[in-house]
């Protein structure tokens, strides 16, 4: 399943759009999640960006051997893009050990 969490962009054919980081996270903790594209800014900071998915991802494959799905980000914020990204990294190296 390749999951695309966004609040206003158009949903890419073949994609299942979520609003939130809960949602993500849930479809991730089923384990059916093949690719993941992310947003940072969703509307409302209270219920989370896509940075938290980040971190979610980053704790789980530390934590409990998660495999993480193929990320990418989205978003046009260029600070919190190089911060998710850099999540990420980490999560890729955190992984291959």
């Amino acid at each position: 399943m390749r999951v695309f969490l966004d609040d206003e962009r158009r949903t890419p054919d073949g994609w299942v759009r979520v609003w939130w980081p809960d949602e993500a996270i849930a479809l991730l903790e089923g384990g059916e999640v093949t690719e993941l594209s992310l947003d940072h800014d969703l509307g409302d900071d209270e219920r989370g960006t896509g940075y938290d998915v980040v971190l979610w991802i980053e704790e789980a494959v530390a934590t409990r051997g998660f495999k993480p799905p193929v990320m990418r980000v989205h978003s046009a914020n260029s600070s919190a893009r190089a911060r998710m990204e850099a999540g990420i990294a980490a999560i890729a190296r955190l992984a291959a050990r």
